[in-house]
């Protein structure tokens, strides 16, 4: 596991989507540009959702891991708010 620096982190485990991409618009939005947010997701459909709202916004995913806890996928995002 990546021992990364981060400015906040936004736990959506056990959450379907839309709501970890939606927590993830808001925790990005009360940071500063250039900081980043370190995001927890269980659900599959998180990492194609992550990717295309980084893409779209402008936004860069520093890093995707898979972890295991328990049975349960975890998907771990670093996602550093796009720099005005």
């Amino acid at each position: 596991m990546t021992l990364m620096q981060f400015d906040r982190e936004l736990d959506t485990r056990g959450l379907k989507c839309p709501l970890p991409i939606l927590r993830c618009k808001k925790g990005l939005a009360e940071l500063e540009s250039g900081q980043i947010l370190k995001a927890y997701a269980t659900d599959p459909g998180a990492v194609k959702d992550f990717q295309a709202f980084c893409k779209q916004t402008g936004h860069v995913m520093l890093s995707l891991e898979e972890t295991k806890e328990a049975d349960l996928t975890v998907y771990v995002f670093h996602i550093q708010k796009k720099t005005a």
